[in-house]
């Protein structure tokens, strides 16, 4: 038998690591002194403590390492295992990603002396819409850049064979987070795969016209947003965008007016 201070030092773990993975059931030792609470390990252990180590450095939780084990550590088993986890760190990164550009976007504005950029504001009625859609939910804002282009190009190739009109996007701020609905206007009756949603008419919105790329929407969002409050009004409803040209790849023609339905306070 090993103590618990000679199979630490062989796996290169600590003591109190031991402890853990003991309450946890992921390794428990071979022989627990019933007077002393003193822990042995049998050196057949080293095999399944060598096996929690590696798969703990690969970012599995105990209640995963557990699992693989249990189950059984075959090649095909533990390269499923991998696979899964290379997807759910590529997730991570791009979300990663996705909020360090809105806090680099957020830094811009707060070190800019004038919030607002110098874009032509109209009050204008919004039309109603009919859109062949889809809508999702996200429990923060930097994850909408991910998921949003993906679903119009689904939308786009549910609906092959109709002329495709304008794409638009509404977003509306929910307890659970933003709930995106996103498609392209159409007049056609009902699609197979693809929901119809209908985008109801709105009497009063403060609408402004975005230059190039999505990378700066933000701060003409904020132009708009200041020039509602600066006209003695409150936003009423969901904003929404409408794709007036998007089609370089690059973005910097773009042009997308931004609409936000107001009343008064």
């Amino acid at each position: 038998m090993l103590s618990i201070g000679a199979f630490a030092q062989i796996g290169q773990v600590t003591h109190r690591m031991l402890r853990h993975w003991d309450t946890a059931g992921v390794l428990k030792p071979a022989h627990v002194d019933p007077f002393s609470g003193y822990r042995s390990y049998d050196p057949s252990q080293l095999q399944r403590l060598h096996q929690i180590v590696a798969l703990r450095e690969l970012g599995f939780g105990l209640e995963e390492v557990s699992l693989i084990l249990d189950q059984g550590t075959t090649t095909e088993k533990i390269a499923e295992h991998l696979q899964h986890r290379a997807a759910q760190v590529e997730a991570e990164h791009r979300l990663a990603m996705q909020r360090l550009a809105d806090v680099q976007r957020r830094l811009r504005l707060i070190s800019k002396e004038n919030l607002m950029s110098r874009i032509e504001i109209i009050h204008k009625p919004l039309p109603a819409v009919r859109l062949a859609a889809g809508r999702f939910t996200v429990a923060e804002q930097a994850e909408i850049a991910g998921r949003i282009g993906p679903l119009f190009d689904s939308i786009a190739q549910s609906i092959q064979g109709q002329s495709l009109a304008t794409p638009i996007a509404q977003y509306n701020g929910t307890e659970d987070g933003v709930e995106v609905i996103a498609g392209y206007a159409t007049s056609a009756p009902d699609l197979a795969d693809v929901e119809i949603i209908e985008l109801p008419a709105v009497p009063e919105a403060i609408c402004g016209v975005h230059l190039g790329s999505m990378d700066t929407i933000h701060e003409s969002w904020q132009a708009v947003h200041e020039e509602v409050l600066a006209r003695g009004l409150v936003p009423s409803g969901p904003c929404r965008e409408v794709y007036v040209r998007a089609i370089s790849a690059d973005q910097a023609d773009w042009v997308t007016e931004l609409q936000q339905p107001v009343g008064v306070d």
